[in-house]
């Protein structure tokens, strides 16, 4: 039997979104406020999911300090107060909506993790906006 646990972090960062391949009023009818020259920003919520077998000698998938460590060292040291569009390495070349730093922070977190145990990540942008990146079946 496999068992989830999830751990669940706070940052604050800030982002622009705008596609430089759009005019300045093409980029502010899509992206309205969101595409202010000046950015914006949001206190983001994390939760991270990891999904495995209990080690019979611990009955952990993996310590949650562990996970708690290697979700500070790889995202929140790099994202917390900075500006995505700007400062953090992994989002520099992207639009920054939700659903693309979910996919990155996915894609980051899954590299440090032991292969296949990363189930899902979802990231709260508002109490209302939330993007989940999660493991496909294939």
């Amino acid at each position: 039997m496999k068992v989830s646990i999830t751990r669940k972090a706070h940052f604050t960062s800030g982002h622009r979104l705008y596609n430089p391949d759009f005019s300045d009023e093409e980029n502010r009818r899509i992206f309205g406020p969101c595409s202010n020259p000046n950015g914006h920003g949001h206190n983001y919520v994390l939760e991270v999911t990891v999904t495995g077998e209990l080690d019979p000698a611990t009955g952990m998938i993996m310590n949650l300090k562990e996970l708690k460590n290697i979700i500070n060292e790889h995202i929140i040291s790099r994202c917390d107060h900075k500006n995505f569009s700007v400062d953090v390495d992994f989002t520099r070349d992207i639009i920054p909506t939700a659903e693309n730093l979910a996919k990155r922070i996915f894609e980051v977190l899954d590299s440090k993790l032991p292969d296949g145990t990363l189930q899902r990540i979802k990231l709260f942008e508002t109490e209302n906006n939330i993007a989940i990146a999660e493991r496909g079946d294939g």
